[in-house]
């Protein structure tokens, strides 16, 4: 298992939009993320920045990865999610972080 941290931007004026569509979000979609190997997903807001937290218990990251971007119903969902989005890297909505500490 290897856990990970991401963070991102997003626009003041989106994340009552963004809230409101992870206050239910799509059961296809979480289906997805569990299929892909996804668990202990949780993301945290505060003042303009999002940091997402989860544990990756597959042997191919990016494989499952590419397998969750080719799922329509994701692809629809990231499409209603992400134009909020003020990211730190052109093009990529979010930015792993590096662990700098862990206790169990």
């Amino acid at each position: 298992m290897k856990r990970y941290g991401m963070v991102t931007r997003i626009k003041p004026e989106g994340y009552a939009n963004y809230k409101k569509l992870h206050d239910s979000p799509w059961p296809e979609v979480t289906a997805k993320i569990k299929e892909c190997h996804l668990q202990n997903y949780s993301i945290w807001y505060r003042e303009g920045q999002l940091f997402s937290y989860f544990e990756y218990t597959g042997d191919d990251f990016e494989g499952d990865m590419a397998k969750m971007a080719e799922h329509e119903p994701t692809l629809k969902w990231w499409a209603a999610v992400t134009p909020d989005f003020d990211p730190y890297e052109p093009g990529k909505y979010w930015t792993e972080m590096e662990p700098a500490f862990y206790m169990e």
